[in-house]
């Protein structure tokens, strides 16, 4: 006798989130697909020989493939969903700055006049971003024919594709499972992957690096995996206390327990992206002016030397600070705690919560932002003691395991709803001595 074959509902996935993951393995498919179709007119031999042959470009266009683009190729999708983020960022720092834009993003018209800004900041940005990357393409010999045909196509491609990713990136979020932009960014880190490897085992074929090392490099990255997943999902649990509350018709709210959990790594790969975009920008600028200067400074923060790391770990801390402080309001949340009759044992409510949770963020953003300016280092310095050069940085595997971990948790949450679903459906529940049926 065979024992039947398992299907999905004995995983818990139900019609609706295999609907979900089915459209969402679409999009992916549809955007990997697109990542590798090459711009009409761009002769990428030419443009990688180019950049290869530029440190300071090179390490530009590294980061700027890692946040999911695809300038190195000059595809379609070379401008990926970087332009949405940077226009997202601009207004998420606004209201921090600007009372107009904070009361918006509190409210639910104003968020939505608000999320349609930031496509028209994303299209024009795109659209600058166009026509820099063409302008650089130009200058490069045989990379791209100089007429305006040519030019205007580029400038095309380039938009329509940034506004297809965003779009791409918005349906994935509203149909299928996870969030739609970071989702497209995790993937495309994960598909240099098998690369990575043939990589690794090409050199250690030729003799460029040896077996043991090979083995402590991954052990070393599979350590770094896991101290990121750990230090993810830390988190510093702050306690509230809800007293008992008479609500009226002899209606008793008990009292609650509960609490605010507040993560080590409050701002994500935020610091790590602000840091590197700063700390080349006199690399990227001397390479398209040819300015000595600004060469100098680039030639003195090379990655690898001390300068560059002792830098970089200073401002990635900094930045920490500066991001947690702009996305994580204390006092809007001491406030609403004292609206809904909750307080921390031991502190005033109102301004004293709202200076100790100040307390307590600022406590522990310190090693969390150690812990980011150390993974960020880690490649780096792997590279320098090991003579070997990982396409993953601790950026990469930031981005990754943040995704898969809020994925997971989304597909977990939406298996848990439909379990109470089924459950109020098919239950009996006693409600004042008499048995109720939910339909």
């Amino acid at each position: 006798m065979t024992s039947p074959k398992p299907s999905l509902s004995s995983f818990g996935i139900d019609e609706e989130l295999k609907r979900k993951l089915g459209f969402t393995l679409l999009a992916i498919l549809i955007y990997r697909v697109g990542a590798h179709i090459i711009a009409p007119g761009v002769n990428t031999a030419a443009l990688q020989a180019f950049i290869n042959n530029n440190a300071g470009t090179s390490t530009f266009f590294q980061l700027y493939d890692t946040l999911g683009g695809g300038l190195y190729r000059a595809t379609i999708f070379a401008l990926g969903i970087m332009p949405y983020i940077s226009a997202s960022i601009i207004f998420q720092l606004m209201g921090g700055v600007f009372p107009t834009v904070s009361k918006m993003q509190k409210d639910e018209e104003g968020k939505k006049r608000l999320t349609q800004w930031t496509r028209y900041a994303a299209i024009a940005i795109a659209f600058s971003q166009a026509v820099t990357f063409t302008a650089f393409v130009e200058t490069i010999p045989g990379a791209m024919a100089g007429t305006l045909v040519a030019r205007i196509t580029m400038w095309f491609t380039l938009t329509v594709g940034a506004i297809f990713m965003m779009w791409l990136g918005e349906q994935i979020t509203e149909r299928g499972i996870g969030n739609g932009m970071s989702l497209l960014i995790a993937v495309s880190i994960l598909e240099r992957f098998w690369p990575t490897g043939f990589q690794m085992a090409e050199q250690i074929r030729v003799g460029a690096i040896s077996f043991g090392v090979a083995i402590l490099v991954v052990a070393m990255a599979v350590g770094a995996i896991a101290a990121v997943v750990a230090m993810t999902i830390a988190a510093r649990r702050i306690p509230i206390q809800i007293p008992r509350k008479v609500m009226g018709r002899g209606r008793i709210r008990e009292g609650q327990k509960t609490f605010i959990p507040i993560r080590l790594i409050t701002a994500g790969v935020m610091p790590i992206i602000f840091a590197q975009t700063i700390i080349i920008v006199p690399s990227t600028i001397a390479t398209f002016t040819q300015n000595e200067g600004l060469r100098e400074i680039a030639t003195f923060f090379t990655p690898g030397d001390w300068p560059y790391d002792l830098v970089f770990g200073v401002m990635v801390v900094l930045f920490s600070y500066f991001y947690t402080s702009i996305i994580f309001n204390a006092v809007d949340l001491s406030e609403n705690l004292k609206k809904q009759g909750g307080f921390v044992p031991g502190v005033r409510p109102g301004a004293a919560t709202a200076d100790y949770i100040d307390q307590v963020l600022g406590r522990i953003t310190l090693p969390g932002s150690l812990f980011l300016a150390l993974i960020a280092l880690i490649p780096t310095i792997i590279g320098r003691q090991f003579n070997y050069q990982s396409a993953f940085g601790g950026t990469s595997v930031l981005i990754v395991v943040g995704v898969l971990l809020d994925t997971i948790a989304q597909i977990e949450q939406h298996r848990q709803l439909r379990k109470y679903d089924s459950f109020m459906k098919t239950g009996r529940v006693k409600f004042r001595g008499r048995q109720q049926r939910f339909i």
